[in-house]
């Protein structure tokens, strides 16, 4: 185990990786899609392997978007093969811990600690470990499986590195998908 993971049981949390953000129909695929499918879901077997419990977050958003309840971009990427027992909590702004429900499978889980990935990183997943760290939890982001789109002002590549930098700056660990997974 990765000494950046604080604790053995911290569960894993995918945000927003629906399928809306990998489609391209409405908007391009976020950065490094393929790649970002490919590590997601090593990251998972890694979570399952260890007996971690997974959590998935689902982006509800208004009547007309994308990725409004029931359009075809809103449900969780089949890709990331999602399991039958592996919860999908909704939440309608971007920190998933909105949602109390989440915020209680989270507590329930005796933790302390969360392990993060999924888009888009400057909003939902930058106000999830905003929200995690105010709640005294300790974080962990998957530096390497986390991914948004290119800006007016900067490319998507530097919006990660730079809310990277961020992350840990805030007091969350960072870990790529190698170090975490091995092999």
């Amino acid at each position: 185990m990765s000494a950046n993971i604080r604790s053995a049981t911290a569960p894993l949390v995918v945000i927003d990786l629906q399928t809306g953000m990998f489609d391209g129909v409405h908007e391009p695929p976020i950065h490094d899609a393929p790649a970002i499918v490919e590590r997601t879901r090593a990251v998972i077997g890694w979570a399952r392997r260890g007996g971690r419990k997974v959590a998935f977050i689902r982006h509800d958003g208004p009547a007309g978007d994308p990725l409004a309840p029931g359009e075809p971009g809103w449900p969780v990427w089949l890709a990331l093969g999602q399991a039958e027992d592996e919860p999908t909590f909704a939440k309608s702004v971007r920190d998933a811990f909105s949602n109390p429900a989440f915020a209680d499978w989270v507590a329930g889980q005796g933790a302390g600690a969360v392990v993060l990935l999924g888009a888009q990183t400057d909003f939902c997943v930058a106000a999830t470990v905003k929200g995690a760290l105010a709640r005294g939890l300790g974080v962990t982001v998957v530096s390497d499986a986390h991914s948004t789109l290119d800006s007016a002002s900067e490319s998507a590549w530097q919006i990660i590195a730079r809310h990277n930098a961020s992350f840990a700056e805030a007091g969350a660990d960072l870990v790529t998908t190698q170090a975490l997974v091995g092999g």
